[in-house]
């Protein structure tokens, strides 16, 4: 490029502060404004139907249609803060000069992806225009939000593709020129050459994932590939599907406890609880890592949000650590290995993902999970306990000591929170989604009430960084569900339930569920672990119950096969977050997150091979 050519384009900050940033603030506080009116409509539900008995018929499908909106705005805000997650393990070690091209590259593709969502959601408006839902509501306000919002979503990575070189930019541009150029010559000329659409798009996928798409992208982009190598459906179908995915009251409960997760942060539950939990056991021996288990235990038993808990309990732990002289990568690493702990403490929001899409009772599904987290959780603290170090005084720097009786007051109030949730459950008071709800509406009250630490400001923050979170992990939601449906057309999950079938009459249900440990720890490193659950849960949930293997007891195995896999390196995508968070390079976490991962496993096998451990407390309860 000339420079007179370069001089004469405006500056990317110049576009940025004038056209990206106002933009992005639009769009957060669409997303944020999304998740209010959601919380609102399903709390005036649960209202009206118990104070007035006078149910809102028009609640769910309102609140399913806010919740595809808040999608992709949310996820249109993530993409333009960076916070979309891929496998950085092989780009990473690729040569500077080579790895600035594929980025280039990727970054195109998920312009291309991102343009494909919007245009396909908005023609799918325009087709349903006139069309009602059971309750009178216009499905196309269902559907042209989901494609404004990812409108967004394309002009954000159209920033993000602009922002590279001139050189990679052209380079990426012959690239995708030459890749569809080439198909449609082969297409045309020589059809039968062509390898088949399900060769095409597991290519792409894997290809995509190596280069370091995000997730969610790489996930709908095969998705695409398919549907147009194959070019007998239309792409409004590739939308529906993503739709489809997140068009569900239950899974309305994913927003509301990550703004749970989000609010606690910023109204000083979390502090509150860790220094108490210091307080009260950091004296001892390893003391400080009995702190960042224990402190996992009981924050997703409230956030239900993995990346929440990490961030709060890494945000405050991990500068103690450093404080105390200890091995940042092995506090990183026990940090990461907690967070697999806690994937079956409810109200975690995998459990909630695999009970919605393989038809388990959510509430049974939290009762199974806990005595395996309890084993996981004592498991960890006795080696925190023989391989820890002696404390040395107080490691949490808050300032003024707090009043032990003010902690304790803080902590009583989170209790109550934890009573919301399983009370509900238990009550049958409410679904997930409303105790979700009213959860987050405690501690809204309880940050600006009780504790009058929680602002305007910061509860504003609170709502745009939930929806921004929220519309990240929905997005890899829909767009898992679109390749599930892909999956589906291909026969694959018939064909995968034949073979591993036909393996376990062989070698019996023990072989079965040690190959589906295997496939979850697998998939879970190399996809997120809402993609894994999504796309293999309901292939392997039938598959167990022909096997006489209980679902719940199933879906517990699989939640922490799978949650093994998000934080194992070198791919796991957790792993990343996890070091993101405490500020560490991975490779110093490697070796200490073995021995965790190993520990980890051997709970894994014994409570797979022992079903009481899961099935005991369900039984109890009435499930």
């Amino acid at each position: 490029m000339s420079a007179a050519l370069e001089a004469a384009l405006p500056a990317p900050d110049v576009i940025g502060r004038v056209l990206v940033r106002p933009l992005l603030l639009l769009v957060e506080g669409a997303a944020a404004l999304l998740l209010a009116a959601d919380l609102g409509v399903v709390a005036a539900s649960v209202l009206s139907r118990y104070a007035f008995n006078a149910p809102l018929e028009w609640a769910d499908d309102v609140a399913r249609g806010l919740m595809v909106a808040l999608s992709f705005f949310g996820a249109a805000a993530a993409l333009a803060h960076g916070e979309n997650m891929g496998v950085a393990f092989f780009i990473d070690r690729v040569p500077s000069a080579l790895r600035r091209p594929i980025q280039a590259v990727i970054a195109l593709l998920t312009l291309v992806t991102a343009a494909a969502v919007a245009v396909n959601a908005l023609m799918l408006g325009q087709l349903t225009t006139g069309q009602t839902t059971g309750s009178g509501l216009q499905l196309e306000w269902t559907f042209y939000p989901m494609g404004i919002g990812s409108a967004c979503m394309t002009l954000f990575a159209l920033d993000k593709f602009r922002n590279h070189r001139p050189a990679d930019i052209a380079i990426a541009i012959v690239v995708m020129a030459a890749l569809v150029g080439g198909w449609a010559v082969l297409d045309t000329y020589a059809p039968d050459s062509m390898p088949g659409s399900g060769a095409l798009m597991l290519a792409g996928f894997v290809l995509c994932l190596l280069g370091g798409m995000a997730i969610g992208f790489a996930l709908a982009l095969s998705a695409l590939i398919y549907i147009g190598v194959e070019g007998a459906m239309p792409g409004v179908i590739f939308a529906q599907q993503m739709a489809r995915g997140i068009d569900n009251f239950v899974l309305l409960a994913i927003p509301f406890f990550i703004l749970v997760g989000y609010l606690m942060e910023a109204n000083g539950m979390s502090v509150r609880l860790i220094e108490l939990l210091e307080r009260l056991v950091g004296r001892m021996r390893g003391g400080l890592n009995v702190v960042m288990v224990l402190s996992m235990v009981l924050f997703s038993g409230i956030s239900g949000s993995k990346m929440a808990d990490v961030a709060a309990v890494g945000s405050v732990l991990i500068p103690a650590a450093r404080r105390t002289r200890q091995n940042p990568g092995g506090a990183v690493a026990l940090l990461a290995a907690s967070a697999v702990m806690a994937e079956t403490i409810p109200p975690c929001i995998n459990l909630i993902i695999l009970g919605f899409v393989a038809n388990i009772s959510i509430g049974g599904l939290f009762m199974a999970g806990l005595l395996p987290a309890a084993l996981m959780a004592l498991a960890l603290i006795v080696v925190a306990v023989i391989f820890g170090a002696p404390a040395h005084g107080p490691a949490i720097a808050t300032g003024a000591a707090t009043p032990l009786g003010k902690l304790w007051g803080g902590a009583a109030v989170t209790i109550g929170l934890i009573a919301i949730i399983f009370g509900g459950f238990k009550s049958g008071f409410a679904t997930a989604t409303e105790i979700s709800a009213f959860a987050a509406i405690y501690a809204l009250v309880v940050g600006g009430v009780v504790f009058r630490e929680l602002g305007p400001r910061a509860a504003v923050r609170s709502f745009v960084e939930a929806a921004n979170r929220s519309g990240l992990v929905l997005f890899i939601v829909a767009a898992a569900q679109s390749l599930a449906f892909v999956l589906t057309l291909q026969q694959i999950p018939h064909a995968l339930a034949e073979l591993l079938i036909g393996l376990s009459h062989d070698g019996g249900t023990w072989l079965f569920l040690l190959l589906s440990i295997a496939i979850l720890i697998v998939m879970g490193s190399v996809l997120e672990g809402a993609a894994a659950l999504i796309i293999f849960g309901p292939l392997l949930v039938p598959v167990a119950a022909q096997l006489g293997i209980p679902p719940l007891h199933y879906g517990v195995v699989l939640v922490i096969a799978m949650g093994i896999g998000l934080f194992a390196p070198p791919l796991g995508l957790g792993l990343y977050g996890a070091c993101l968070i405490g500020g560490v390079p991975i490779e110093v976490t490697v070796r200490p997150m073995l021995g965790y991962l190993g520990l980890l496993l051997l709970c894994l096998l014994a409570i797979a091979f022992v079903p009481d451990i899961t099935l005991w407390l369900p039984r109890l309860a009435g499930y």
